[in-house]
Parts: C-alpha cells; sequence; structure tokens
C-alpha cells in the first residue's frame, strides 16, 4: 500500500529542524496518531456502534479503515510535495488558492479542537469526580493537566515526545487489556439484557454501510503527524508509514476493545449508557473498573490535547509565514517551539470550558466535525488539481491507484458529512451551526485574503 520513490533530491526534501533535539522516530510518530485519534468520544462511538449493529458495526470498521487509507494517502503524497508546516493551508494554497486553505485550516482544524477540547476536559472531570469525591475543586484537575502539557509542549519537541509515548503507551496498553481479559472472562452476573447480534445478516443485504459514518470517527486525525514533519526522522519512508500503520494499529486495538465488551454488555447497555466504557470496566474488572476506566479516559484525553498542542500551533506557524495568520503566531522561542500558537490554542478552549456545558458542547463539536470532513475533501482535491497543474513535481511518496482512493475518499466524506446527525431531530440544528461556523470563517478568510494579502480568493500560489 505504500508507494515510495527514492532520488538525491527528494532526500532533502523535508528542512532539518533549526535545533540539535532528537528527531521524533517511527514510534512516536505512531504514538502521536493513535493518540489523537483515540479519544474517550471514539470509545463511546465504538461501543454504540457494536450495539446498534454487532457484526455489520464490524464490516462499517473495515470499510471506514479502507476509506482512511485513502485519507492518508493524499496527505502523504501532499505533505512530502511541500513538506512546511503549515501542512494543509500549504497544500491548498499551491492548488486552489488561500481563501480555500485559510477556511480549510480554520473551519476544519481550529474551531474543532477548540470546541473538542472542553468536551474531553468536561469528561475527565467527571471521572474524576467518580473516582475522588469532593477531593478536588470542579475543573481543577483538567486545567492542571491543560497547564502541564502547554510547558511540556513549550519546552520542545523531544519533552513533547517522551510524554506522548508514556501517555500513549498506557492509553494503548489500558485498552488492549480491557478488550483481551474481556474476551477470556466470564461474566459472572446473570446475562439479562439484548446480546449483540453477531449474524451477517447486515454485512449480507449491505445495511452495515448506514454505520459507516459512526465508524469513520474511530480513524479520523492521524494527518496531524503531517505539520511536524520537519522534526521527525526521515519523513520521506516515516510519514506514510506512521500514518498506514497506526490506521491499521487503531483497527486492532478497537476491534480488541468492542469484541471483550460484547461478552460483557448487553445492547441496552451499549446504547443506553452516556459511559458506556465504565460499565464495561467495571463488568471485567469489578470495584477496580473505575479506576481503570479513569486511567483510560486520562490517558486518551492528555494524548489528544498534546497533540493538538503539538500539531496545531505549527500549522498556524506556517500559515503565519505566507501571511495567511496573524503574524505573531510565527514567534519561536528558544526551544523552536511556536510558543504563541501554543499558548493560543491552549486558552481558547479554556472560554467554553469554563462557560459552557458539556451537553451543549457536544452539539457544537458534532456540527463543527463537518468542516473537519470538508477539509478530507479539500486534501483529496489538492492532490488532483496538483497532479495535472505540476505533473513534474516532486512527489518522494506517490498516492497508489490514483485516482481511486482521491474519488473513494471525495464520495465517502460527502456520505459521512450527510449521516452527521445522530439523531434525525438534530439534523437541522446541526447543519444550522455547521453553516453558520463556515459562513463566519468564510467571511473572515475572504476579507483577510482580499485586503491584507492583497491576493485573488482562488489565485493558486505557484511561488
Amino acid at each position: 500500500m505504500i508507494a515510495i520513490t527514492d532520488s538525491d533530491n527528494v532526500n532533502m526534501a523535508a528542512k532539518p529542524a533549526t535545533n540539535k533535539m532528537k528527531k521524533i522516530g517511527l514510534l512516536t510518530m505512531m504514538a502521536i496518531c493513535i493518540g489523537l485519534v483515540i479519544v474517550q468520544g471514539a470509545m463511546i462511538s465504538s461501543l454504540q456502534g457494536l450495539g446498534i449493529g454487532g457484526m455489520a458495526f464490524i464490516a462499517a470498521m473495515v470499510a471506514a479503515l479502507i476509506i482512511a487509507q485513502c485519507n492518508a494517502m493524499s496527505f502523504a503524497e501532499l505533505s512530502l510535495m511541500f513538506p512546511q508546516q503549515g501542512t494543509l493551508a500549504t497544500y491548498t494554497q499551491k492548488a486552489i488558492g488561500h481563501f480555500p486553505a485559510i477556511v480549510s485550516v480554520f473551519a476544519g482544524y481550529v474551531a474543532v479542537a477548540i470546541l473538542a477540547i472542553p468536551v474531553e476536559l468536561f469528561l475527565v472531570d467527571a471521572m474524576i469526580g467518580e473516582l475522588l469525591p469532593g477531593m478536588f475543586p470542579e475543573k481543577s484537575v483538567p486545567i492542571l493537566i491543560l497547564v502541564i502539557l502547554v510547558i511540556t509542549n513549550l519546552v520542545g519537541a523531544d519533552v513533547f515526545a517522551k510524554v506522548q509515548n508514556v501517555i500513549a503507551f498506557i492509553l494503548v496498553i489500558a485498552l488492549i487489556l480491557l478488550g483481551l481479559v474481556g474476551m477470556v472472562s466470564t461474566p459472572t452476573h446473570e446475562f439479562v439484557g439484548t446480546p449483540v447480534d453477531w449474524s451477517f445478516g447486515g454485512v449480507m443485504d449491505g445495511s452495515f454501510i448506514g454505520l459507516i459514518a459512526l465508524a469513520m470517527w474511530l480513524f479520523v486525525g492521524v494527518e496531524y503527524i503531517c505539520p511536524m514533519i520537519n522534526e521527525v526522522k526521515d519523513p520521506i519512508k516515516n510519514i506514510p508509514r506512521a500514518m498506514h500503520l497506526s490506521l491499521f494499529a487503531i483497527f486492532g486495538i478497537f476491534l480488541a476493545f468492542i469484541l471483550g465488551a460484547s461478552v460483557f454488555l448487553d445492547t441496552e447497555t451499549l446504547l443506553g449508557s452516556p459511559l458506556p466504557y465504565l460499565d464495561y470496566a467495571n463488568a471485567v474488572f469489578g470495584d477496580a473498573g473505575l479506576l481503570i476506566a479513569t486511567v483510560m479516559a486520562l490517558a486518551a484525553t492528555c494524548s489528544t490535547i498534546n497533540t493538538i498542542l503539538a500539531a496545531l500551533p505549527r500549522m498556524l506557524q506556517g500559515m503565519a509565514e505566507q501571511k495567511q495568520a496573524f503574524p505573531q503566531l510565527k514567534q519561536l522561542n528558544r526551544f523552536d517551539t511556536p510558543w504563541v500558537g501554543i499558548l493560543m490554542m491552549a486558552i481558547l478552549p479554556l472560554i467554553p470550558f469554563l462557560t459552557l456545558t458539556i451537553d451543549s458542547l457536544i452539539v457544537l463539536v458534532i456540527a463543527a466535525t463537518t468542516s473537519y470532513l470538508l477539509a478530507y475533501i479539500t486534501a483529496h482535491v489538492d492532490v488532483m488539481v496538483l497532479r495535472k497543474r505540476l505533473p513534474d513535481h516532486s512527489r518522494p511518496y506517490r498516492s497508489p491507484f490514483y485516482p481511486v482512493p482521491q474519488v473513494i475518499g471525495i464520495i465517502a466524506m460527502v456520505y459521512v458529512i450527510i449521516n452527521n446527525s445522530p439523531a434525525p431531530e438534530m439534523t437541522t440544528m446541526i447543519f444550522s451551526i455547521a453553516g453558520g461556523i463556515l459562513l463566519t470563517i468564510s467571511i473572515i478568510g475572504a476579507l483577510w485574503v482580499k485586503f491584507y494579502m492583497k491576493r485573488n480568493l482562488f489565485e493558486p500560489d505557484m511561488d
């Protein structure tokens, strides 16, 4: 699946980091990919999908894995064509102009992160409150976690990498342990609810297709490694490998996780519990289940926030260098980290965390993720446009079977966007909010490009 070509000039494609810190290796790159994807929301989605479809959801996961690999192919090709920290903005400005570049990153990544981080913080606060009731003031532990992760990111990529390795290791071990113990254990309680449906009916009649939208949320986010291209070892080989291998690893982790859950939880619990992974851990480990679930929640949240604080400020740094964002965002500290962007991406999520409730935030996150999926469509379009516009440009990685992965990716993302609403009664609200977010960012982006950058909105930058 990985198509890599070597030549003397492309080995110099990724600029060396300006500092002398140790570069990030393949395993750490995979820890970044896995740690960003496996969030508490994904754990809940996987268990709900199991309750809805059983074997049909497994088939949907396979389909989602294939689609995610198509997404990774496009990002791998683009990132190695233009090995800069701006990532999607860089690729898009070369293909279809600065305006879609700005909109795709701010709507698809920045807005989503600002709304998604608080949800993770709320869930951690709830788990800590369950484990240690009354010991800490409300919301204090999540804020402390955020402060610690800001510090680790401010002091350099090597410190970030060490922290990320530890967090991702804990997260993966906890999930696999829970899944394996669940699969080999015998429930001590009487199984009274409806068991998970392991028949192949949903696979044979094609109804599993309706679950692909839900399954996709188990695989989005591995492209967050791309903004760190200047800080990784041998990016020409390791960027594609990290994304492709991480997706297979994520599939295996979630497969073990849900297979174990099917032994202990009925469909009523899987679909009705607000935190089904807590019920799962309690069913498998008894009184120790709360501790296991809290460890999973902490590891998932820390890993996600740690990765966002590493990747997004570098996206914004690259955009600032192209005048697509405020110039302050390109400032580096003595550790060569974009400190303004790191602080911005830590402070902005605190506003909804301190002012909103988790129920109102979840609706906003679902709406904002529509823009996230549009960012994937933009990446596929970038690949197709640049294949025509720059046919002779160096491509250390060429997406295999072009343009099949790009066509599949675009069609799949459109399908997921259409089916993004978890309930019919929420559809109008979600698409109204998503439209509002996109409209606001589009207006600001258009004014920025036209009057600050003094460029045409869809004028490709071929410099």
